[in-house]
């Protein structure tokens, strides 16, 4: 297989720079991320009342989760290409300003179309920002730094989902599903502000190239890692998209204290973050299995067990903890499918997982205008069944790693 063009980034040696400004610099990138994960998960905690707002159906809403995905999945490649030469400090600014734009159009959206399109900027925004931002680590601090750094930028994922949208949600129910997204998108601009200030100019001088991805995708194991990423994510956002829904009308829970179960959920998934990354470098295959035999259990205990608000509360803790781990796990496998190829690994692993997140939310929206929430949560466990299977014909099928050149 061809081994991936990385772009060569010419920047500020580490060491010229002050620690507390290449660690702002680090914590910038964190929080452009951070603004990424929550706005794209927003629409989650406030799916019922958007809906009502324009008098469309919960599942219909649910293309507020399928719209950026689908985008991000297409972006995160394209970007890595035409961009390539760029300043990677110059891209970073456009998109977290096209992400403070889409939320501000989001909030004085007049019609529910006008919504879709702000979150079709989202989607541009994820592809981009997250094909250029999540291999920074290694131009902005020391290198015996980068694994710390690195740990700090991907932190943003839980975190979105155990500050982010628990506020988010807050905030849309004491002053209006809008006032979340100003809030956001002013926030993303404070990011902005603080990105500009401590981001040195990142120059590229080599674009990476398309071709890596198909040599890539004729490995068995990138194969692999691909349907596990589908299976799962699919059992994970066809569910977890309308679990606001399920929480209404099946555990007949209050608004107020919707926003507390899911940030009980989003502080299970930092510890499962953490749980899976201290695992997922030894035993990748275990670690990934189990996360989504976990999924598994909560989706398909949920229309049994989360009739009551104790049941409820427990399984979102294990599903919590159970998702935390999934995108490390993901990123690992892709990785460890094509070791010499690291960004094209990445982009790999963004695309597949955004656009499956598009499916899942899609197909769960489709079968909660049709039936009920409990069934989605059935079919989402099937799917997270199926991953585990899939896991299993991998080990039997004797596939190894390759090794690193």
């Amino acid at each position: 297989m061809s081994t991936a063009t990385t772009p060569s980034i010419q920047s500020p040696a580490p060491a010229d720079r002050s620690p507390s400004i290449s660690w702002l610099a680090v914590i910038s990138v964190m929080l452009g991320i951070f603004s990424i994960v929550t706005t794209e998960i927003l629409p989650i905690g406030l799916l019922t009342s958007i809906g009502s707002s324009f008098t469309v159906s919960d599942g219909m809403t649910g293309l507020m989760m399928t719209m950026p995905g689908f985008l991000a999945a297409v972006s995160a490649p394209v970007v890595t290409v035409a961009t390539g030469r760029v300043d990677r400090r110059v891209m970073l600014g456009v998109f977290t300003l096209l992400l403070s734009m889409a939320n501000f159009l989001a909030a004085v959206a007049s019609s529910y179309w006008l919504v879709l399109v702000s979150r079709a900027v989202v989607g541009v925004t994820i592809g981009g920002f997250w094909s250029i931002g999540a291999g920074l680590a290694g131009q902005l601090v020391p290198a015996k730094s980068v694994g710390r750094a690195t740990s700090v930028i991907f932190s943003a994922v839980p975190l979105g989902s155990v500050l982010g949208v628990p506020l988010g949600t807050f905030i849309g129910d004491v002053a209006g599903w809008r006032t979340a997204f100003l809030v956001m998108g002013g926030f993303t601009l404070a990011v902005l502000v603080l990105l500009l200030a401590v981001v040195p100019p990142l120059p590229s001088d080599q674009a990476t190239r398309l071709d890596v991805l198909g040599g890539m995708l004729r490995s068995v194991n990138t194969r692999f890692a691909l349907v596990m990423t589908f299976l799962v994510v699919l059992a994970h956002f066809g569910t977890y998209t309308y679990v606001t829904p399920f929480l209404e009308q099946v555990t007949h829970v209050g608004s107020g204290l919707i926003t507390i179960y899911l940030l009980i959920y989003g502080a299970a998934g930092i510890v499962g973050n953490f749980l899976g990354g201290s695992v997922v470098g030894r035993y990748p295959r275990s670690a990934f299995a189990s996360a989504a035999a976990l999924i598994a259990a909560a989706t398909l205990l949920l229309p049994v067990l989360g009739r009551s608000d104790a049941g409820a509360v427990a399984l979102l803790i294990v599903w919590g903890v159970a998702y935390g781990a999934v995108p490390v796990c993901s990123q690992t496998w892709f990785s460890k499918a094509a070791p010499d190829s690291p960004e094209a690994s990445s982009v790999l692993f963004t695309a597949s997982f955004q656009a499956t997140i598009s499916i899942g939310a899609l197909a769960g929206g489709a079968v909660l205008d049709r039936s009920s929430p409990s069934t989605v949560m059935a079919l989402g466990g099937s799917a997270a069944v199926l991953m585990v299977f899939a896991a299993w014909a991998h080990r039997a099928g004797g596939f190894t790693w390759p090794k690193s050149s």
